[in-house]
């Protein structure tokens, strides 16, 4: 079983707060200068907007905690709209490979693999509630990333051996990014339930006929239990 899996996993950036950063050198009035700003405006938008939203975060709040300039950030960006886009662009670029790449599950193992995950509201999800113009960047990319995930889904599924291989993709998608949405808003842990259903989704697309898979350390092989009210 995968451990502490993120379905919107930040990968290969800094995370930490632009302090941690010791080895850049200080510029005037005990602001960071040039080398790794760009990385340290990306590693303040990833903390701020995940802890208090993109809307709610100012320019003058991400510059404090990356410890630059304006002019520094706008040496870097266009403005709020581009660094939300490319804080997005950020999380998860290659779709999850610790899950959809593994060579050592069946493909059946690696769609119910998807939600062996412990995360919070997803990121993408996160940035379409807040930003409502279709047309902003942060929104094409959310848009974007939502339409490869169920793709690579359904493509996992196509290898498993299921009919309607789209059709699956789309089904665990929507399990996947409810039980996202389902978790923050009751603040309990729902995506044991959501791997339930999974499981007799995928083994009801799979033909009878298709040869058997092994049984995930969940115990599920084709008739699994689905708990009823369990978040």
């Amino acid at each position: 079983m995968l451990h502490e899996r993120k379905l919107c996993t930040p990968i290969g950036t800094q995370l930490g707060y632009a302090g941690c950063m010791t080895e850049l050198e200080k510029g005037p009035r005990g602001l960071r200068r040039g080398r790794g700003a760009r990385e340290r405006i990306l590693g303040a938008s990833q903390q701020l907007f995940r802890d208090q939203g993109i809307n709610t975060t100012g320019l003058h709040q991400l510059c404090a905690v990356a410890q630059v300039s304006k002019r520094t950030f706008y040496q870097h960006f266009a403005g709020k709209d581009e660094l939300i886009a490319e804080h997005l662009r950020r999380f998860d670029p290659d779709l999850l490979p610790e899950v959809f790449d593994r060579t050592d599950l069946t493909p059946r193992e690696r769609l119910l693999a998807a939600f062996d995950i412990n995360a919070p509201l997803c990121p993408f999800i996160a940035a379409a509630v807040e930003i409502h113009d279709p047309g902003h960047p942060a929104r094409l990319q959310a848009r974007d990333y939502k339409k490869a995930f169920a793709g690579r889904l359904s493509e996992t599924a196509r290898e498993a051996g299921a009919t309607n291989p789209e059709q699956l993709g789309e089904q665990l998608a929507l399990l996947l990014d409810g039980a996202s949405a389902r978790t923050r808003v009751l603040n309990t842990e729902s995506f044991p339930t959501a791997a339930a259903i999974a499981a007799v989704l995928i083994d009801n697309a799979i033909p009878a006929s298709s040869p058997r898979q092994p049984s995930d350390d969940r115990g599920t092989t084709g008739s699994a239990s689905v708990p009823v009210g369990g978040q």
